[in-house]
């Protein structure tokens, strides 16, 4: 998620598996029919933004091999958090004449014309765990409940504050951090942890001293760790000379490990001003060893293998003519139509137990750790 302009990003070409199928079902492409056997033999393309989240890179390779699995080819390319290149290699894969697209937007509001272009080759598109708007040419939505992630992180903090089950009354000092502005989960994100401690700061048993609680005074561009930890340098500053901050509304891992850059460098974590909760997202392998070390507080798992299935499967669906599998009819208006999706379930994960849900489930190797 991370803000990097980098030259064009490697094309991860995959080697095509060749299938025999016993029967040839029909399949429907926007209107144009062939047999099964072509379109397993046919190519996804997958855009993904950026290389230097481990999580994109973990999401883009599970993707392909899922696809592969099933007999597709696949063409992965990463757009490095430029949405003029994203819309470039996306161009490119329609010139390419993929069966389909499965794409990660960096900006969901710049894909308008190059879906359009899209929806005239009769190429269906699945928009990946971040919802692309303001155009109808979204067939299927695949992502976690992410309103979900944010209760979670919200509801971590006031647990850990001794607020919920009344045995601490505040006030506590918090501040508050959200993702990049051009991405639509950032408002389910911030929605979802605002709906859990809203109560707390209405009743002053959370105080925001720097004053920032509006949405687009906390956003953090392109989920850029760098811009979180002068932004917390910032507020650590202005706000807190002489006060101590109890916990932090981190929205993603790579921004939770600039926050605390910022707070280790104003001599949190010492013996006599012990870190604040930070809270995070994805489980990547540097917060989970952060947590570990006691410094972050928790991460949000979500399962992205699960979620390349669910991908992989919805584009397996519309190109051999059957409706892909949805659980949520209402939620994602994307301003232009209500996208169908299908929602994972998040799993919020601290000391206590991410040896059983990010290393017993082999999503992170304890030789890593």
């Amino acid at each position: 998620m991370r803000n990097r302009r980098a030259a064009l990003a490697a094309i991860a070409g995959a080697a095509s598996l060749a299938l025999t199928l016993s029967a040839c079902g029909q399949s429907s492409e926007g209107g144009s029919e062939e047999s099964g056997d072509s379109a397993k033999g046919g190519t996804i393309g997958i855009a993904m933004p950026t290389k230097s989240s481990e999580r994109w890179i973990a999401d883009g390779n599970n993707v392909k091999k899922d696809l592969e699995s099933k007999g597709y080819k696949t063409q992965l390319v990463y757009g490095e958090d430029d949405p003029d290149q994203q819309v470039s290699q996306i161009e490119n894969l329609i010139t390419q004449g993929v069966k389909a697209l499965i794409v990660a937007a960096i900006d969901n509001k710049s894909m308008n014309n190059v879906l359009q272009q899209a929806k005239d080759a009769n190429i269906p598109v699945i928009s990946y765990d971040r919802l692309i708007l303001g155009t109808e040419n979204v067939d299927y939505y695949a992502s976690f409940d992410n309103e979900k992630v944010g209760e979670l992180q919200g509801t971590y903090i006031v647990e850990k504050l001794g607020l919920k089950d009344g045995s601490k009354k505040g006030p506590f000092n918090i501040e508050l951090f959200a993702g990049s502005n051009d991405d639509n989960n950032t408002r389910y994100f911030f929605q979802g942890a605002m709906n859990i401690l809203q109560p707390y700061i209405d009743k002053k048993q959370l105080v925001v001293r720097s004053g920032q609680t509006k949405l687009n005074q906390v956003t953090t561009l392109r989920w850029d760790g760098g811009t979180a930890q002068k932004r917390m340098d910032d507020i650590l500053t202005s706000s807190y000379k002489s006060e101590r901050v109890d916990a932090v509304l981190s929205p993603y891992d790579g921004i939770s490990i600039g926050i605390l850059s910022a707070l280790k460098s104003d001599d949190y974590g010492s013996k006599s001003k012990p870190l604040p909760v930070v809270t995070g997202q994805d489980a990547e392998l540097a917060s989970v060893k952060s947590i570990i070390a006691d410094q972050q507080s928790m991460t949000v798992y979500k399962d992205t293998r699960e979620l390349a299935k669910v991908a992989s499967n919805m584009v397996d669906a519309l190109l051999n003519d059957k409706k892909p599998e949805v659980n949520d009819t209402k939620t994602y208006d994307n301003g232009s139509k209500v996208v169908p999706a299908y929602l994972l379930e998040p799993v919020a994960v601290d000391k206590s137990n991410y040896q059983k849900e990010v290393v017993d489930s082999g999503y992170i190797k304890a030789s890593d750790l």
